[in-house]
């Protein structure tokens, strides 16, 4: 099976990836993981990525394209693959087809978790992170320890990250959805499109995700 999974920033569609992924036994793509892995490996992509990132410049969609080519040539892709948060708009989505058509592959299904965003924000500014040790917590799911307790000695130093803040959190949200909007239609006029409500709890999505899709619950 082939599949993409799209969705806004907090709905939880990595986690879902992660389990999917792991039950069909089949290749989960991020594209930050891949871009990782071709900067550890010097890879000819990965070192022209390098060049913009050591600009302090985006990696250009061509170069990003580039990288899912490659992952896509490795033998442990053969049996499929879930590409997670890619692609993020409707330019990307165009040349992931060209690529697709290109290589003769189908795109099975792409999953779309929508989640309204009073609940991605409370998911996202509950986020809390310490100063010294830069482990992440979060107010409700995963709560500092109780006594302040520090990996790296004495008390955590909480804060808020700034673009964790209500206001940073809808602009991103905003920004998503400017972008993906037009690539979720564009999915969706193609016959591909499976919506999966990712505002219930993690266990849920899982089952109405593997419903959607025809697989054991």
């Amino acid at each position: 099976m082939r599949l993409v999974f799209l969705g806004p920033p907090g709905v939880g569609k990595g986690t879902q990836a992660e389990g999917l992924a792991l039950q069909l036994e089949i290749l989960h793509i991020s594209t930050g993981a891949i871009l990782r892995d071709a900067l550890g490996r010097g890879t000819t992509t990965g070192l022209e990525a390098k060049k913009f990132m050591d600009a302090g410049d985006l990696v250009p969609d061509a170069v990003v394209l580039k990288l899912v080519e490659d992952r896509f040539a490795e033998q442990d892709a053969a049996s499929g693959w879930l590409l997670d948060g890619y692609p993020r708009n409707l330019e990307q989505g165009a040349a992931l087809d060209g690529l697709l058509s290109i290589l003769q592959l189908t795109l099975d299904h792409v999953v779309f978790f929508e989640c309204d965003s009073a609940e991605l924000v409370r998911r996202l500014g509950g986020r809390r992170v310490c100063r010294k040790c830069g482990n992440t917590f979060h107010i409700e799911f995963a709560p500092p320890p109780p006594q302040g307790h520090c990996s790296q000695g004495g008390e955590c130093e909480i804060y808020q990250r700034s673009d964790d803040s209500e206001d940073a959190i809808l602009k991103r949200l905003d920004v998503y959805q400017r972008e993906t909007g037009p690539l979720v239609e564009h999915f969706r006029s193609q016959g591909r499109l499976i919506v999966v409500d990712g505002g219930q709890s993690i266990d849920q999505v899982g089952v109405d995700l593997r419903g959607a899709l025809g697989l054991p619950t």
